[in-house]
């Protein structure tokens, strides 16, 4: 597994040991590891995808002990018989040699077996899926193996086949077309005409032209998503503000707010310091005394006399202010 498959004349056989064909039962039995069933599949095998290999893996797993041979046509035969093929011969040896099922590979395989072929590489059994091959003439190339004995089913691998991948390149053809010249390649290249040319560069600008519009709306409704979402959290948060504020405010300016009760406690003090309690009445009396005067020199009044002032000057002008004016 870790260097390609060799080729079958780079193998040496050992044609001193005569040939042998061991019979269905005894493959299926398992054989000595010196003698492994050699199985022989054969295909064209262009552009190799998971059907080649899967038809390759039942080959080497038909029997406990399975050497298997891969036979690849050459491009003059293929194309005498078949068609155009994509891949030329050397890349198609190439992808079936790094297989990992395949144990040797025959370059330029015949169309056709011939029990010569078969005796040359010892060749057991023959691997195909059982649907009728017809071509050269014959209904069906493996019908002389099959009446030997010598033929061993495989299964078809369905929805991929070479056909297929090639028809979706050509249903395709413009989009790589387009793709290709972008990469680099030229006109001559891809076999494009001058028109198509241009045409596949003017789709390109208009696609991408398109491409930036999408860009655009999809950048659009992720803005406005994000504002939607956003205005929503404001309004939920504004909302549990609100509701905070209108508590808060109920409460200092409500019917039993704080203010309320601050006030009626400011007014019972102002009354309590502007109407002070009076004495009690079983207190006993004095008199008041006299209120101090004080004489203005410029008043024309003149208080009455007292045996006190007497004595002043009875020329100065007077003016007593009681306690309580002062």
């Amino acid at each position: 597994l870790r260097e390609p498959a060799p080729f079958s004349d780079e193998v040496e056989i050992d044609y001193s040991k005569p040939y042998i064909r061991v019979t269905y039962e005894e493959a299926m039995r398992g054989t000595p590891l010196d003698r492994p069933v050699r199985v022989y599949a054969d295909g064209i095998f262009d552009l190799f995808h998971s059907g080649h290999a899967r038809a390759l893996m039942q080959a080497k797993n038909l029997f406990p002990n399975t050497y298997l041979i891969v036979g690849v046509c050459s491009d003059e035969l293929t194309h005498n018989f078949k068609g155009f093929t994509v891949m030329n011969e050397n890349e198609r040896y190439d992808a079936v040699q790094h297989c990992r099922y395949v144990d040797e590979v025959v370059r330029n395989a015949p169309w056709t077996l011939t029990p010569e072929f078969l005796a040359e590489h010892r060749i057991d059994f023959v691997a195909h899926d059982d649907i009728p091959y017809s071509s050269a003439g014959s209904d069906d190339v493996y019908k002389h193996i099959k009446e030997a004995g010598m033929f061993a089913p495989t299964q078809r691998t369905e929805g991929i086949s070479t056909s297929d991948i090639i028809t979706r390149i050509v249903r395709d053809y413009d989009v790589y077309a387009r793709r290709n010249l972008q990469r680099g390649y030229t006109a001559k290249e891809l076999n494009v005409s001058f028109i198509n040319e241009k045409k596949y560069h003017l789709q390109e600008r208009v696609d991408k032209v398109k491409k930036r519009v999408k860009d655009v709306e999809e950048k659009s409704k992720e803005f406005v998503q994000k504002v939607e979402e956003k205005s929503i959290d404001l309004i939920q948060k504004w909302e549990e503000k609100s509701r905070e504020f209108i508590g808060n405010f109920l409460e200092m300016f409500g019917p039993e707010g704080a203010l309320k009760h601050m006030l009626k406690e400011g007014k019972g003090r102002m009354l309590q310091a502007i109407s002070p309690k009076q004495s009690p009445s079983s207190s006993p009396t004095h008199d008041r005394s006299p209120s101090p005067s004080f004489r203005w020199p410029f008043s024309t009044k003149t208080p009455p006399s007292s045996p006190a002032n007497r004595s002043r000057n009875e020329s100065a002008v007077t003016y007593d202010i009681s306690e309580d004016e002062e």
